[in-house]
């Protein structure tokens, strides 16, 4: 029986937020305009946004959701997003857009970075092979 685990925690918890934030974006900037065109909103009043980040929000929310299924899968999205969620906060960090498609702020950063490192956490607690756990007490039948 494939039990709970921090990486099907992560997985979960971080999906089901990044969907409801994704679709919650939408009301504040739906615009997909890029480059110099690009609009910008804040969610929440300090989170940049537009239609691009939202959709990608809910892409990789709904990513997360199938991946809660399985140790296995859930400790590869904790572990992938992870890292690219570190990788997003740096390179945030260094320009204001993410090819000059997706807007970024200092704010939108280090929420980037937090799900980064906790998403590399939790895969890193998760074991990789079920029997590398211990086994539960069961009660003998009495």
């Amino acid at each position: 029986m494939d039990t709970s685990s921090p990486a099907r925690l992560y997985a979960t918890l971080v999906g089901a937020a990044l969907v409801v934030i994704g679709i919650i974006g939408f009301f504040y900037e739906a615009s997909f305009a890029v480059g110099d065109d690009i609009q910008v909103d804040e969610e929440f009043g300090f989170l940049a946004i537009n239609g691009w980040e939202n959709a990608i929000h809910i892409v990789a929310g709904l990513i997360g959701l199938a991946a809660a299924g399985t140790n296995a899968s859930a400790r590869l999205y904790s572990l992938g997003f992870g890292a690219i969620y570190v990788a997003l906060a740096i390179w945030g960090w260094i320009d204001e857009t993410i090819l000059e498609i997706i807007p970024v702020n200092d704010e939108a950063n280090v929420v980037h970075l937090i799900l980064g490192i906790t998403g590399i956490a939790a895969g890193l607690a998760t074991p990789t092979d079920e029997r590398q756990r211990p086994a539960r007490a069961t009660p003998e039948p009495g």
